[in-house]
């Protein structure tokens, strides 16, 4: 066994935007229109809740997350639009380029998660070569955000807004030579510069032990779908794993964030929050919940596997994981179902156990994202209420 200490971290808090449809209930067609219109009322909401970011999902029937987010970006102030970034999909040269022209029109403001796969029929409906080949889709992804990481450190080299204006200063910017496996660059070059530096964050998740290897490679911040506290644990103490070995056999030291992805349903009483939770799951049909139930038991995904069995474990208890914590919506629900149900109190204390080892960044989200964004505010000051009460005695965690 072993012991790490940990700095007790400001957390950040980002939402979900809900691209491919929102309403109070799961399990039925969307009861609401969404489109641009509302899309920008949702990131509004976000903002003035005192969430930062937001995931922009990808995939399936959401719009595209590149030109949703500058969309978004550019009807709020502070408000982050986390991109999807897909390698395999956009060359990682042109990926750079316009990851960095988002960072710089939006003042520093562009994340991008790092989507290696979906479902194998997404993937052949977007031309992925890889779509049954997760080991090697895994090796791509690596070789690709090298690129765009070193494409974006080396853009720096260059003063201002001066490349296109003045072609003398090109010598002054180092060309990138790359010979990978999966791609090849001769004088690779991304310009501007992007406002962040180094360069803007990489988010990345994934459950198997692939994924994992390449988080300790690549990734600023290491997404886990919400699991029991545990089972975070576990996962965390897995990338640190493959971060050390990397550390040993290159030499090369990697500083990563924790983040987790979950569902929130906060109201003023325990007892409303609980009434509310079970009103999204109230519409639900048994033969939708028997054809969504198999779907997900044979799903190629190791995360969603996970999810299945934290499902399982809980069935006995009418889904209750543990204090405030539910995995009713995650029988029609798939990936980061598992909600946090209480007051904004409640709530806190219970993603600060969270904190506690290691999770820095949470995702949420809720059934309709608008209101939910709204009604879940309260749980982001009762968050770092709590953390400055604590920061006052200078405590640190030690974690096994």
């Amino acid at each position: 066994m072993t012991f790490r200490t940990i700095d007790l971290i400001e957390p950040e808090f980002g939402w979900y935007m809900p691209t491919r449809g929102d309403g109070p209930y799961i399990g039925v067609k969307p009861e609401r229109v969404v489109d641009t219109a509302y899309m920008i009322r949702v990131a509004q909401a976000v903002e003035e809740a005192g969430y930062t970011f937001a995931l922009i999902p990808t995939g399936g029937a959401c719009t595209d997350a590149w030109i949703m987010g500058a969309t978004l970006a550019a009807h709020t102030k502070v408000f982050k639009p986390l991109i999807a970034m897909r390698p395999g999909l956009i060359a990682p040269a042109l990926a750079a380029r316009m990851g960095a022209t988002l960072d710089e029109v939006t003042g520093g403001r562009a994340l991008f998660n790092i989507v290696t796969g979906s479902s194998a029929e997404d993937m052949k409906a977007m031309g992925d070569p890889l779509a049954f080949d997760k080991e090697a889709r895994y090796e791509r992804t690596a070789e690709y955000i090298k690129i765009v990481r070193q494409l974006w450190i080396n853009s720096h080299n260059v003063e201002g807004n001066t490349l296109l204006a003045n072609r003398s200063k090109e010598k002054e910017i180092e060309r990138l030579d790359f010979s990978g496996k999966y791609f090849s660059l001769e004088g690779g070059v991304s310009y501007p510069a992007p406002v962040q530096r180094p360069h803007p964050p990489f988010y990345f998740g994934g459950s198997s032990v692939a994924a994992k290897r390449t988080a300790a490679e690549i990734a600023d911040v290491y997404l886990m779908w919400a699991e029991p506290l545990d089972w975070i644990r576990e996962q965390i103490e897995e990338v640190e794993y493959h971060r050390e070995r990397l550390r040993v056999s290159q030499g090369i030291g990697r500083t990563i964030r924790y983040g987790m992805r979950a569902q929130v349903v906060i109201r003023d009483t325990e007892e409303e929050a609980w009434a509310a939770a079970k009103r999204i799951v109230s519409k639900v049909d048994p033969a939708t919940l028997h054809e969504t139930e198999t779907r997900f038991l044979h799903a190629e995904s190791e995360g969603q596997q996970r999810q299945n069995r934290v499902r399982q474990l809980a069935a006995k208890d009418d889904y209750v994981i543990g204090p405030n914590f539910w995995a009713g919506l995650s029988a029609i629900r798939g990936g980061g179902a598992m909600a946090f149900v209480g007051t904004p109190d409640q709530v806190a204390d219970r993603l600060i156990e969270y904190i506690d080892i290691g999770v820095s960044s949470f995702i949420l989200s809720g059934y309709p994202n608008l209101e939910e964004a709204t009604l879940s505010g309260p749980l982001i000051p009762a968050v770092r209420r709590k953390l400055r009460e604590r920061a006052a005695s200078g405590q640190k965690i030690s974690v096994s």
